[in-house]
């Protein structure tokens, strides 16, 4: 998938019939049936979390959990977080003639990285179709998103300077006492994370994905045997978090010092399933959401997917 460049004219000329361009998410949806019903093994994204989480939603709707597609990620759009953990390794016409390599040599699936997609479904909305991505945050986490997708933020920086704008504008609202008090204070959530962890009340963050390595060794997850499965993996961190600078410092190195893991306002693990109760928005892969009139969403992962990596 591209934008109608030179290059997306060159991809045409060598993927065919196969190569897609759609102009909106309903396109995009058919076109997913299509390669579903020719059984088309394996499918390359060229765009960023966005286009990767719509081609991830299309293919859980439409072809058999037994029978999924192995995906490349070629790395092209604003955000690029899945790419970072299961991207091809290679870009543009180099990685379409490296993967035309693959498969006439019958190897794609040689060397892949094997992932789960993260699915958010609405119980009690009949009309609100699950989406699926990679990477889930509510509360502090999309008040964050909320201020990067700011025009003044968007339309005047380069992606990677709009996330240093964007951090330095949530740290700047994290000093002015009214906005300090209403970030620190939380959003009321609740969540029961399988079935023995149950957290209520007002929570300053929450993280989950179902990647197993973020850019930069940040890993602000843990587990009681430090293991990273296909499971869900998530934070939570209750409303107004004790020690929040040393934490977080811990945590964008990777570290999870003893006190962390036996402070009470720091949950993490690793699960199949959480229910959350909100009232706020959140956001999946970059993408803001409603939680909808019921104010209720269900976390669940989606078989195992294989990345194809270069």
């Amino acid at each position: 998938m591209s934008d109608g460049s030179l290059y997306a004219q060159t991809a045409r000329n060598l993927l065919g019939e196969n190569f897609i361009d759609p102009a909106d998410r309903i396109r995009l949806d058919a076109h997913i049936a299509e390669l579903a019903a020719s059984d088309m093994d394996c499918i390359v994204i060229d765009g960023g979390d966005g286009t990767v989480s719509d081609v991830l939603t299309a293919v859980r709707r439409h072809y058999a959990p037994d029978r999924l597609p192995a995906l490349a990620v070629l790395p092209s759009g604003n955000t690029n977080l899945i790419a970072g953990d299961v991207g091809f390794g290679m870009r543009g016409l180099e990685a379409l003639e490296r993967l035309q390599h693959l498969a006439a040599s019958d190897t794609l699936r040689r060397n892949v990285r094997r992932r789960c997609g993260l699915v958010v479904e609405w119980p009690e909305s009949d009309a609100r179709e699950p989406v699926v991505g990679m990477f889930h945050g509510a509360a502090a986490f999309t008040r964050g998103i909320e201020l990067a997708h700011q025009p003044a933020i968007l339309n005047n920086y380069a992606h990677e300077m709009a996330v240093v704008v964007s951090f330095l504008s949530s740290v700047a609202h994290l000093l002015k006492r009214r906005s300090r008090q209403q970030w620190m204070r939380g959003d009321p959530i609740t969540i029961q994370a399988g079935e023995r962890v149950r957290r209520q009340g007002n929570c300053f963050l929450f993280l989950s994905t179902t990647l197993q390595f973020l850019p930069h060794g940040i890993w602000p997850f843990w587990t009681a045997d430090g293991a990273r499965d296909d499971a869900i993996n998530y934070l939570h961190v209750a409303g107004q978090p004790s020690r929040l600078v040393a934490a977080s410092w811990a945590l964008l190195r990777g570290r999870h010092p003893a006190w962390l893991r036996d402070n009470p306002d720091y949950c993490s693990g690793c699960e199949q399933r959480i229910e959350m109760a909100l009232d706020s928005d959140f956001v999946l892969d970059g993408e803001v959401f409603s939680p909808g009139p019921a104010r209720r969403i269900i976390l669940s992962s989606t078989a195992p997917i294989d990345f194809i990596h270069a």
